[in-house]
Order: C-alpha cells, then sequence, then structure tokens
C-alpha cells in the first residue's frame, strides 16, 4: 500500500481476511493448529511452508498487526511481544553476546535502567550511560566491541531529544546497531527509520493502543535483523497474545487522529503551566523555550502529549498538587485517552538510585502529565490550586 497515506494505510494495511470475508479484523483465539497431513507439518515446521503452527508464534491476528505497524513505520517487518520491556529486552539479547558492548542513553524509562543494570549486566554485557543530546560522549564511548546504541526520543519524562540523523552517522561509521524507542511519538509523529535507526521499538501499551486495555510491545526494522528477534522470543516465549494483538491492531486505526488531538490539548496546558506562578518549570518540546525544540521541529511533525512541570518546592508541593485534582488519574500509565499524572521519582523512576535520579534530572518536584482526550479547560481547570 505504498501509494496510500499514512491514515489510509492504518485503516486498511494488514487485513487477513478470512473465508467470511469479515470486514473487522477477526481474533484467532488458539494455540495450535491442525494440518492436512504429517508432511505439510514436517514442511511448516521446517520453514519449507509458510503457514501457522503454534501461536506462541505464528498467529493471523499478531501478524495482521505486525503487518500493519511496520507499514506505518516504514520497516521491512516488525516483530509483537508481550509488552514494551520484552521487546527492549528480546532486543539487547538478540544484539549483544557476553563481553561485547553498548552505549545507552541515561535519560530513558526508569525500568529500562533498571534492566540494564541489574539483568543485562548478569550476561557479562558491558554498558555505558551518556547524555542523550551529547553526540561527542556516544561518540568517544564507541569501543571495538560496541554492538548496540539504545535510546529514547523524546525521553520519558522531561522530552530531552538527540538529532537520529546525527547518532545514526555514528553508528553507521562504526557498524553499531542503532535502536530507538518511538514509544513517546510513535510513528504517527515520528519515523526513526527513515531518519537512518535500524530498529524502532514500542511499548504499544501506550499510544498505540491509547486506552489503558492491554499490554503489548513490538520492534520494527529489517526483515534480517526482525528475523534474528523473532528467533529469540520464539524460544524464550515473551510473544503477543492475539486478544492483546487484536486490540492494538485496532488501536492504530485511530492513532493518529488521537495523536493530533494529544497533541493539541498538550500544547495549550504547556503555555498555561508556564504563566503560572506556582510552576518552576515546565519541560514541553513545542514551546520554543524547551533547549530542544529546533531539533524537535526538525525530525517530529508535532510535539506529542507529554508535559512535565517542576512545582515550586519539593516532594511534599508535588504531593499536594497531584492529591489537589479530582478528574485526572493517579496512574503511572501514558498514552491514554484519559489524562493521567504522576510523581516520577516515587513511581517511574523509584528504582533508580539517588545518583541515577540526579543524572537523568529527574527531581523531587517534577510532575509529568500524559494529556487524554477531555476538554483542555477542564483539564487545565483540575490543576488549578
Amino acid at each position: 500500500m505504498e501509494e496510500y497515506n499514512f491514515q489510509t494505510k492504518a485503516v486498511r494495511e494488514g487485513a487477513n481476511e478470512t473465508e467470511e470475508q469479515e470486514h473487522s479484523a477477526a481474533i484467532f483465539l488458539t494455540s495450535s493448529y491442525r494440518f492436512k497431513s504429517a508432511e505439510q507439518a514436517a514442511d511448516r515446521f521446517a520453514n519449507k511452508q509458510k503457514g501457522n503452527v503454534y501461536s506462541r508464534f505464528t498467529n493471523p491476528t499478531v501478524e495482521a498487526f505486525q503487518k500493519k505497524l511496520a507499514a506505518l513505520e516504514g520497516a521491512e517487518k516488525c516483530h509483537a511481544t508481550a509488552s514494551g520491556m520484552s521487546a527492549i529486552f528480546a532486543t539487547i539479547m538478540t544484539l549483544l553476546k557476553p563481553g561485547e558492548h553498548m552505549i545507552a542513553s541515561r535519560c530513558m524509562f526508569g525500568t529500562t535502567i533498571v534492566l540494564l543494570n541489574t539483568i543485562i549486566k548478569k550476561f557479562d554485557i558491558q554498558i555505558t550511560f551518556v547524555d542523550l543530546k551529547d553526540l561527542d560522549a556516544w561518540e568517544k564511548s564507541v569501543q571495538k566491541n560496541t554492538k548496540l546504541f539504545l535510546l529514547e526520543t523524546p525521553s520519558n519524562p522531561l522530552g530531552e531529544i538527540v538529532d537520529i540523523e546525527k547518532l545514526a552517522a555514528i553508528s553507521k561509521k562504526n557498524n553499531i546497531a542503532l535502536a530507538v524507542d518511538n514509544c513517546v511519538m510513535t510513528p504517527a509523529l515520528q519515523k526513526p527509520l527513515a531518519l537512518g535507526a535500524d530498529l524502532v521499538i514500542h511499548s504499544a501499551t501506550k499510544y498505540i493502543d491509547g486506552q489503558g486495555r492491554c499490554l503489548a510491545g513490538a520492534v520494527a526494522g529489517s526483515g534480517l535483523l526482525i528475523d534474528e528477534i523473532s528467533s529469540f522470543t520464539r524460544s524464550t516465549g515473551p510473544t503477543l497474545s492475539a486478544f492483546n494483538a487484536w486490540i492494538v491492531l485496532k488501536g492504530l486505526e485511530t492513532l493518529k487522529i488521537r495523536m493530533d488531538a494529544h497533541c493539541k490539548s498538550a500544547m495549550k496546558l504547556a503555555i498555561w503551566l508556564d504563566d503560572q506562578s506556582f510552576i518552576k518549570k515546565v519541560h514541553y518540546i513545542g514551546l520554543e523555550s524547551h533547549p530542544h525544540h529546533s531539533i524537535a521541529k526538525k525530525q517530529q511533525t508535532d510535539f506529542g502529549g507529554i508535559v512535565s512541570f517542576e512545582v515550586n518546592g519539593n516532594r511534599e508541593d508535588a504531593f499536594r498538587l497531584i492529591n489537589n485534582t479530582k478528574m485526572l488519574s493517579i496512574t503511572a500509565n501514558l498514552g491514554d485517552t484519559k489524562t493521567t499524572i504522576t510523581h516520577p521519582s516515587s513511581t517511574t523512576h523509584v528504582r533508580l538510585t539517588d545518583e541515577e535520579k540526579k543524572q537523568s534530572h529527574i527531581s523531587e518536584n517534577l510532575i509529568r502529565i500524559s494529556v487524554g482526550l477531555e476538554d483542555i479547560d477542564d483539564i487545565i481547570a483540575d490543576l488549578k490550586p
């Protein structure tokens, strides 16, 4: 469907119609499949014949989601996983062997940092953390055994950004795979592969579902890399269920429309917050005052739905503002139709050490809002002291 635009692909790509010619995607809730003969079963298991074998690694509903997301990201292939974290884990374990080295941004989701520091290191994989925006630090940290650059841009929750094209030039010069977590922007607002990345990683739990209904993850990129990642999850098991695949598949159909609405309201909220006396600083890449605003304009089509800000005071003052809201949902999830509010230091980044929080600029007076689809005037009214 190369000739169609994004929204048309989001609605029409990935259809796996059965003989019933259903108009909406079917859910294939089965663990296994029957074969017409022992010979066909043997050929399927030997990969000599295409077709379904076992739903841990072949399922028509999951395949439909993978095809649609691949089309939207501009990828050759996509592989779906049980969650965003399993997508990150599978990518790292596929691309690195014991004794090899990776470079990661220290400005990432707290659990990603914990994964690297506690589990990945057990496999004798060396990790160097750098400031996301510092291209010199990325290049100077490259070693002969460096195999992966891992980052999210914009970062969660502060919206820090790296120039993907320039970082891709460094990775390609050194024959290093560049994996970009595109959860915050989604392919509706940013296309890392077109900017030179090798892999795009998603927590489809967030904006791709868009309604907080299930967990899902995905990795998209070249056919060669995705086949290797798929082989890893086939043997280890963190693959996506058919039911969850059906949910995120339907979520993709409205992704662009929802992201446009999230962005519009987030900008209005950021402008209002920036003018309030009880706010110390607003972190929203759509504001011209944000240090990475110009890079965002170059590699994104809009600025996303995450608005973070620091209140005057400390943790107690941040908690007071959060507890004073009546409509906003106090939860650490993001990308929902419902606006969510959280205190990153004590939730999403709670397992980081004090030094790691400091390096990631996660302060005790920082609050993150994932702007939903309610009327923006009602969201603002709920935040007024």
